[in-house]
This record gives structure tokens, sequence and C-alpha cells, in this order.
């Protein structure tokens, strides 16, 4: 193509007519239907569910009339993430999340199709009939009506089949979404300002191009580039642009497929997946453009032309070798066509890229070049036909396409060439934590509890996190249960090993003392409770049974037989003691007291019954015998006698460090009772809020014949109050020895939660039993850290919904962040030694040790 013109006004040139109900009017009268599309995200697909979405474009293609254009546009666009500080109602540790992601690069994808109706004479012209190089044109008149309306009635059906695949949903675009308004940009307009990022597009007030164009006024905001279509480069403004092409069948590897390994993440006993053209999609670094275009011709026609070249090739066989060979091409295709009823269509392919910089669009070309060859096709550099192509590749006007640059082929060979994968999407919820793409790191916002269970993808919100010790487990857990408790959650955290001590600090640091309550077990400080004390002094059913079974745990143990009159009157007896201080509030609620309560009250009284109760039936001097190390003078006199009143009821964020007791008989049934109580008092009282009990390592001892009730009781009931159970383990074996856990835990757990896993990779088979997982789910699972960006610093977990949704997430914070999540001994005696010499002001404390590990880090760098 050449254009001996040296400059033109582009309203002459502008092939785009008008956008009428929706649909773009060229002026030679094609007709063209826009729609945004959702892709899967990556990583996420197996070669089934390719060959699905393949099986499904090949539907929808099929149902196009003749002389229609499929025009695929996929856009990939260098950003930088944008911190969200200006909220008022970020936390420390929220903000300086945000601050550390601030400019964090990314690609952002978009993906738009064109369906084209034209004519077989516009779909037949060349480069050199391109609007670019004709004269003024005049608005052609579109006479055949039904011909339309049956092309419109096809592009239903089309998007009916794709949305109805269930892996892909089509959007129509609107008039304004298409040629932009005066406070968003639209389609055309991306295509023209190619130049600029889409971030700025999307958020700068200025008019739509097509409406300048059309109207012709200059009033509008910003400024207009040149296009120089020049014979060695084609410009727009500054950006020189790069397109590679796939136009003719010399240039195409020997088979295609939906799919290939991607080897970074897969090994011996898992594969993962990406599709055919994913080396010039997401994993192609740079600004760019991946243009895909099927060109629907007569197959019928298509099919009588070869035959007739494939006998004009015979009678000229004896002349040349290469007119044997080609008439054998042309066999095998129309043998194909005709044997397996195969439509013949035209096909064309290309990556558009561009840069400022022409050092940078160098290396962009070799990167290009590289991504096709991962393809095993032949990179070509289009010099010639750039200005025709860019300018063919403008939304609605495919008709425009010149034919010389296409290729024969069939419906399902092509659309392997088709983009099937997009960027990780965040929820659309006001509820969530923060991860990171594994691709870029960008942030995500994930709801892992409440849009899943809205969708029906989940039935509760219970979790079960697994991960091997040194997996990042505990560092996960601090980071979501931090942004739990800071969208308002109840957490209740049962721990060992003081995980949690540097979240918990400055917490409590943070409100003052209301919050971030910490028991644990020390000689200096022992843990001590007071389980007869409320706020309010309400003692509704389940506080009475939960001090009741205390009691009895406290008196019987737990392997000793429990007689239906012990259990009644030690109910009526802890009734009796909740009426008396109610009624009398100069008698202080603790252990104390309810003892002599027992000795002096209730004793007498139960002697004096017109029906006695034998020693037998319950021996109450037993009771106050054995019980008698926990009154006042006793060795455990501390246990349950506390003088704080602290009500746990009100506390959103406690955590029981447990590690210290949890091989002592006598005080941890009492620990463990305590706990439940103070969880299922939340569960009952707290009324549309919601409630989170996290049991680290803890689990092992807490699963034992008199918590198994408990444990099961809450799985099975926790949904229905708001909450959710989450049990954190780090060995196989745990899951195994414990039928709790197999039956109640693992079945009532909806979302499962696994970090690496690779030491295990050899018996991994055995875990995917018992958790039930996919091979998908196990693959993914098993690609977990295996290609980690040294450039950043971060762990990777993979979170499964109900089976059907699952996707691996990279856990990435801010330094500071760090120092309050870290489980390494060393950084945490760091951080509690700088906090004391700030007079306990850990935040405080963390904010200067994490200056200092950046700047030791720039220095680094610098070096």
């Amino acid at each position: 193509m050449r254009n001996i013109r040296k400059k033109c006004e582009l309203e002459e040139k502008f092939p785009l007519l008008a956008i009428e109900n929706g649909c773009i009017v060229s002026k030679d009268a094609d007709i063209t239907v826009a729609f945004s599309l959702e892709l899967p995200e990556l990583f996420t697909e197996t070669s089934p569910e390719y060959a699905a979405m393949h099986a499904a474009w090949h539907k929808a293609v099929k149902v196009l009339p003749v002389y229609s254009i499929l025009h695929k546009q996929d856009w990939f666009i260098r950003e930088s993430y944008r911190p969200e500080l200006e909220k008022d109602d970020l936390s420390f540790l929220d903000r300086s999340y945000e601050r550390h992601f601030n400019e964090r690069p990314f690609l952002h994808h978009s993906v738009y199709l064109c369906l084209t109706k034209t004519t077989k004479q516009r779909m037949a012209q060349r480069s050199d009939f391109s609007t670019l190089c004709r004269g003024t044109l005049l608005p052609k008149e579109v006479r055949d009506r039904e011909a339309v309306l049956k092309f419109l009635e096809a592009v239903d059906q089309f998007e009916r089949i794709i949305n109805d695949s269930g892996c892909m949903r089509l959007r129509r675009l609107s008039a304004d979404e298409i040629a932009g308004t005066e406070d968003k940009r639209g389609l055309l307009d991306r295509y023209h300002w190619v130049h600029l990022p889409y971030d700025f597009l999307a958020k700068e007030d200025k008019r739509g191009l097509l409406d300048r164009y059309l109207s012709l006024r200059d009033d509008a905001a910003g400024m207009l580039e040149d296009l120089r279509l020049g014979a060695d480069e084609v410009r727009i403004g500054d950006q020189i642009l790069c397109l590679h092409t796939l136009s003719d069948t010399d240039d195409l590897p020997a088979a295609v497929a939906t799919d290939g390994r991607y080897e970074r993440l897969s090994t011996d006993r898992s594969d993962c997946r990406l599709s055919f053209a994913a080396p010039v999609g997401l994993m192609l670094p740079c600004n760019h453009i991946y243009n895909q275009y099927l060109f629907i011709d007569d197959s019928e026609e298509n099919l009588k032309r070869f035959e007739k070249q494939a006998r004009n090739m015979l009678s000229l066989a004896r002349f040349s070798r290469s007119n044997q060979i080609n008439r054998e091409w042309i066999e095998e295709y129309l043998n194909v066509a005709h044997s397996q009823g195969l439509a013949s269509i035209r096909a064309h392919f290309n990556v558009l890229a561009w840069s400022d910089d022409r050092e940078e669009l160098r290396q962009i070309k070799n990167d290009v070049g590289s991504a096709l060859a991962l393809m095993e096709c032949r990179p070509r550099h289009n010099t010639t036909d750039t200005a025709t192509l860019y300018w063919a590749g403008m939304p609605g006007n495919a008709g425009d396409f010149p034919s010389e640059e296409t290729f024969y082929t069939f419906i399902e060979p092509a659309l392997c060439f088709f983009t099937a994968e997009t960027n990780y999407r965040s929820s659309l919820s006001p509820f969530g934590i923060k991860l990171s793409d594994r691709l870029t790191g960008k942030p995500l916002h994930l709801d892992i509890s409440d849009l899943p269970m809205k969708r029906g993808i989940i039935t509760n919100r219970n979790k079960f996190v697994l991960g091997p010790s040194g997996s990042g487990k505990s560092f996960f857990m601090n980071h979501l249960v931090r942004q739990y408790y800071e969208q308002g959650t109840h957490v209740l955290l049962v721990d060992t090993g003081n995980s949690y001590q540097g979240l918990c600090s400055l917490i409590h640091r943070k409100t003052k003392g209301e919050d971030g309550i910490y028991f644990t077990y020390t000689e200096e400080e022992p843990i001590s409770f007071n389980p007869f004390y409320t706020d309010d002094g309400v003692f509704d059913v389940e506080k009475k049974d939960s001090i009741k079974t205390l009691l009895l745990t406290l008196w019987k143990g737990e392997e000793e037989k429990i007689s239906k009159t012990e259990s009644g009157e030690l109910g009526s007896a802890v009734s009796a003691y909740i009426r008396l201080i109610g009624s009398d509030k100069e008698i202080t609620p603790n252990f104390n007291t309810f003892y002599e309560f027992m000795r002096d009250t209730y004793r007498p009284e139960l002697e004096n019954r017109e029906i006695k109760v034998s020693r037998e039936d319950f021996n109450i001097d037993n009771f106050l015998t054995t019980l008698r190390q926990y009154y006042r003078g006793g060795r455990f006199d501390f246990l349950l006698n506390s003088d704080k009143n602290i009500d746990l009821l009100s506390k959103r964020f406690i955590v029981f460090e447990i590690d210290a007791i949890k091989e002592n008989r006598e005080f941890f049934p009492v620990v463990t009772i305590i706990i439940m109580e103070a969880f299922i008092n939340k569960m009952r009282r707290l009324k549309g809020v919601r409630k989170q009990l996290i049991v680290e390592e803890a689990w092992k001892a807490i699963a034992s014949a008199n918590m198994a009730d408990y444990l099961k009781y809450m799985y099975k009931t926790v949904r229905k109050y708001f909450g959710e159970a989450i049990v954190v383990t780090q060995e196989v074996d745990d899951i195994i020895s414990s039928p709790v856990v197999k039956e109640s835990i693992i079945n009532n757990s909806d979302c499962k939660i696994l970090l690496d896993q690779r030491k295990y990779a050899n018996k991994f088979d055995q875990i995917q039993n018992l958790l039930g997982l996919t091979d998908k789910e196990k693959s993914q699972i098993l690609s977990i850290n295996m290609d980690n960006d040294p450039s950043r610093l971060y762990k990777e977990v993979w979170i499964g919904l109900g089976g059907t949704q699952s996707a691996v997430y990279a856990t990435e914070v801010s330094a500071e962040e760090y120092l309050c999540y870290t489980t390494e001994e060393t950084e945490k005696m760091e951080v509690l030694r700088l906090a004391e010499k700030s007079g306990g002001h850990i935040e405080q404390a963390i904010r200067r040790l994490a200056e200092t590990k950046r700047n030791r880090r720039k220095d680094l760098n610098h070096i």
C-alpha cells in the first residue's frame, strides 16, 4: 500500500459515519456491534476447560452469516497502582500496606469484541483500496434491511451462546461506551489516544474523540495527536508503532492446540496450563494490542475456487515441482473440509506495540518476536502495511481490512489463536481481605466469606488452613485476622507459640486496653478468669450450662462418667447462686463466693429436703473437697477468681496463648471450656455482628472426648449466627488421626486454604483424597512458590471455595506489617525492646524499625 499524499485532515479519512441503536455504522454501510468480554483468570483453567471455551467460540462463530467479521481486540496497558490513601478510616497498617504498593507496575487487560456485517466486495478488497487511500466517501444507503436484521439476530444468538458457556461473559457496549462522553472516554477514544495510560483516560474530564471528529470542534479538552504514516514508520504523536503479523500460513506452527503446558509452574505430578496465545497476552510485559480476526466468507465459493486452482496446478505440475506440492496441499485442505464438514474461512492475527523511546521499542520488538517464537510461529515484523492494519483495527472498521494480509484456514484451528485468560479480578464486595496478583503483585480485594455465600459457591464461612512449618501459615493468618478485625469482626484466637502477640499488643495499645486481650500463663502472672462475671449481669442458658460444664470437668475430670442427678443438681446450684448475686449486690461474683454458697447454703438445703438425695447420687462433700484447691488459699485459687472483671462478650480481639498449659490436666480443661463458652456467648448474643473463632495448632488438644461435642456443634451451627470457625494445622497426620476433624471440621469447611505443600508432594494424593480436592486444585497447590519474583518478598497461598472456585495468590505486605506479624524470635524481641524504650508504644517502635529496614535495603540496592 502506498499513499502519495503528504497531508490531509482526519475528518476526510475517518471511516465511521455514526452510532445508531448501539451499532457502529461505517461510511461503507458496514454494521458493527461491539462488546466487552470477560475471560477466566490466569492460572485457573485446565485443558478440559480450555477445550470447553474453544467449543463455545466454535458454536458461536458458526451462527454468524457469511461476509461477517469477528474482531477480538485485547488491550494490554502498563499501569501503576494508585494507593487509596485518601480514606479517613485507614488504620496504621492499612496505610502502610497502601504506601508499600504505591506505583507498583502491572499490566491492565481489557478485551473487546466487534462483530461486523459487510459485503462480498469489501471482504475481497486490498490494502490499496483502504479508506486511507481513497478520496471523499459518500454515505451509502443500506438497501438490504432483511440482511441487517438477520445479522442482528445472529449477534443475539452469538452473545447467548458465549454467555451460556459459563466461562466467558459478553456485555454489549452502549453508544456512550463506544464514542465516549464528556466525563468518560469510550472505546474509539482509547484506540486513538493509544499513547496515554488507560487509568488516565478513564478518569480525566475529556470528551470522546468521535464526538470531536463528527462535530469538528476545537473546544474539547486535551490535544489531538497527529498521525504520521511514513514509509519507514508510523507515529501517533510521539509514539512509534511496532507491528508483528501472522498473515501467511508459512509463518504458522505445524500444529496448534487450545492450550499448552506452562513449565515454570508444572511438576512431574501436576500440570499448569495456559492458552496457546498466552505468550502474546499477559505474559508479554509491554504496552500492546493483540488483534484477532476471523473473516466468514462463503465457504462453498472458497472450496469451488480451490477445486479450480487444484485442477490448474495439476495441469501445470509437469512444468514446476512447486505446482505439484501446492496442488497436494490444496487437495489435503479440500479433503479435510469435505470429510469433516468444516467451513473455509480466513484469519489474521497481529501484535501492535508502541513506545516513545527507540531503545525501548527495539527491546519490545525482540520481546514480541520471542513471544511469537514460543508459539512456534515465525515472527514477521510488518513495516509495509502498518498504517493500513492500524486503521483497519479501529473498532467498527474491520471491513477495511486488506484481504492480502489474511490466510485461509478453518474455524477450529483459528480459534486456538484467541487469548483465553485475563488478570486476577477483585471481588465486588465491601468486605474482604487484601492479597496480591500472582503475576505482577498488584493488590487485590478478595471476599472469601460473604460474596461466595450470596452466589451459592459455599454454604458456610468456615475455613480449614493447612501449611507446613515455615510456609507462612501464621503470617497469612495474622494478615487475615487483622483485616477481619478492622472491618468489625469479633475475633477469638486459640494459639500456641505467640504467633499473634505483636498484633494483639498493637491493638491493645491502639484501643487503650478495650481490645487486644491476651491470656497467657507465666509463673509471675498465671492465667486467670472469672466465669461468674458479666458486664450486664445477664446469664443466659448457654452461660449457665458452660459454668455447669466447667464445674463438672473440675470435679470429675474428662474420663469419669457424670450421672443425670449430678448434672441436674449442679445446674440447680448454679441457677440458685446466680439468683443470689442478682438480688444481693454486696456479693462479689467469683468462684470463692460460689464455693461458700455451696458449702454454707446449698449443702444444708440439700440435707433438709423432703426427698433425700443420697451421696451415691450427688456427693456434695466430695465436690467441695475436690474443688477446695480452687478456693481462697488453695494452690489454684488464682484460676477462677480474677479481679480484672473482663467480660469477653464485648472484647473484639482475644487471644488465648495456651502453649504453656496444653499438657496441664488441671488448667487446660478449664481454659478450653472458657474459650468455648466465650465464643458461643458471642454467637448467641451478638446479633448481626461477624464472629470468628480461630484455633491454631492447639486444636489437637481441644479435640478431646468432652470437647468433641462442642466442636461438632460449633462447626454445624456457627453459620446461622454470622460466624465462622477456622482451624489451622501443619501436619497431615493430624487430619487422619482425629475423626472429629475429618467428620466435623473438614466436611463443614467450604473454604480450604493451603500453603506450600512441596515437601508433601510425594504423598499429596492422600491429602487430596482427605480434603476432596480435584486434580485442577492439586495442580494449583503444587505450583505454589515455584516461580516467585526474586525482586519481591512474598509467599503464595492457595484458596479454594466450595470445590468450584480456586486460585493461588501472593501474601505480600509492607515492612510495618511484617514486623507486626513476624514469628521470628529475634525480630519479635527487637520490636518489643524498642517498644519498651518508647514507653510501650509498639506502633512507634514498628515505624522506626520499618524505616530502618527500608533505608538499609536502599543502601544495598545502591551498592
